[in-house]
């Protein structure tokens, strides 16, 4: 048995949608499990619901009509007849959408947001489905809801792999081709979970783990894993295999194409992850797997935007010790700061975090009564594996260097 997984991106038109059918097609389809992504920005369109639920009630219905819209476009193209009986299960969902926000109770946003954002997937699977049975590819929609068990940590939840396991082992039917929901789980309250941004990868592996399957194959719009984000650098390699030990240090350091959590459970099983291009899917791509560093061997660039960098000394110049380091990184945490780099001196702690949860001031008001606070806002952390000189320079120039950070073979710079 096999995993495909197909991102927003891939899916994010009726074209897209055509495109996937030719990917197993060529591929074929036997055996296999697809995990699907919320269509183009969707998830980011769900979230405006969510906001508008908590800022504006005024805005709901209009921010739910784009996305009815959107998807409405698709469906259009890829099935003409309105009667199709597609358009009145995606009719469903939206509806649940706004029955949950009509009587719902719960003032806490992250409850919320998971109870609502996870419709992008529950609708992009319904849409694949019904057009795959359109063009005689027989397949089982799953809910991965009832398979995937967590906490009710919502937005950042930890799997239940016992309860997983046991529920993934009798109730997927490995002769089928399934197509289930990447990002979603559910608690024990069976309330809609999710798995952190970009987590339908780790879905994927979730699931691989489980199934023990051959392989996982993520389709993205690249030819598999580069050595640089496109996006931010113009000259960019390919890397043919990668070992899962390196595949895992350069998604910590915050490589986009993998997703931080999804490699430990396929190394687990030594199941092999291949990353592929959708638009040419013939082609190797790039594969991760039991062995040794990368191949070819060249500095492999990663950079996170907007990150905070706050360099922290205490008031009355005393050591910044165990009990104060300890302090700090609880701090961080309850207030669901990621912590990327740090760097210390006796009387000096330096952290660059990821504001990803917007709670930076409410932070910063407790750590301006207990340390004297440097906070620099909007700053870039580049991270080089397998670094040179010729690297190095390639980021200094231009750029003014807040901190720098060497290890045998990592090197961090701070830059704004």
């Amino acid at each position: 048995m096999r995993i495909f997984k197909f991102g927003g991106a891939s899916v994010k038109d009726a074209d897209g949608v055509k495109n996937l059918v030719k990917v197993l097609q060529e591929t074929g389809h036997e055996n296999t499990l697809l995990v699907v992504s919320a269509m183009g920005k969707t998830t980011n369109a769900m979230e405006a619901v969510v906001d508008s639920y908590f800022e504006d009630k005024d805005k709901i219905h209009a921010t739910i009509q784009e996305v009815v819209q959107y998807h409405d476009s698709i469906l259009i193209e890829l099935f003409k007849n309105k009667e199709h009986p597609i358009f009145d299960r995606i009719k469903t969902l939206v509806d649940e959408v706004r029955g949950f926000l009509a009587w719902n109770k719960s003032p806490k946003y992250n409850f919320v947001y998971d109870q609502v954002v996870g419709y992008g997937e529950l609708i992009s699977t319904s849409i694949i489905s019904y057009y795959l049975n359109e063009k005689g590819v027989d397949n089982n929609w799953v809910d991965v809801r009832n398979f995937i068990k967590t906490d009710s940590n919502y937005r950042d939840v930890t799997v239940n792999w016992e309860k997983t396991q046991e529920r993934i082992s009798e109730g997927i039917d490995r002769q089928k081709l399934n197509i289930t929901q990447g990002f979603l789980g559910s608690d024990d309250h069976n309330f809609t979970t999710t798995l952190g941004r970009e987590g339908s990868d780790y879905s994927a592996a979730i699931l691989a783990y489980c199934l023990n399957v051959d392989s996982v194959t993520i389709w993205k719009d690249v030819p598999g894993v580069l050595n640089a984000d496109p996006r931010y650098f113009e000259e960019t390699q390919l890397l043919h295999k990668i070992s899962y030990s390196e595949a895992i240090e350069l998604a910590f350091y915050g490589a986009s194409v993998i997703h931080p959590k999804t490699l430990q459970p396929l190394q687990g099983k030594e199941i092999p992850l291949h990353v592929k291009s959708f638009i040419n899917p013939k082609a190797p791509g790039t594969t991760v797997g039991k062995g040794m560093g990368i191949d070819p061997n060249v500095p492999c660039f990663i950079v996170k935007k907007n990150q905070v960098l706050m360099k922290l000394s205490s008031l009355d110049f005393s050591f910044i010790v165990e009990d104060s380091i300890s302090e700090l990184f609880k701090l961080f945490h309850d207030h669901k700061m990621k912590v990327d780099l740090i760097q210390n001196s006796a009387i000096s702690f330096s952290v660059c975090v990821d504001n990803r949860f917007g709670r930076l001031q409410e932070l910063l008001s407790v750590l301006k009564s207990r340390f004297k606070v440097e906070c620099h806002e909007g700053v870039s952390l580049y991270t080089i594996r397998h670094f040179n000189e010729e690297a190095i320079a390639s980021l200094q120039n231009g750029y003014e260097v807040l901190i720098e950070q060497r290890g045998k073979n990592t090197l961090q710079l701070v830059v704004k």
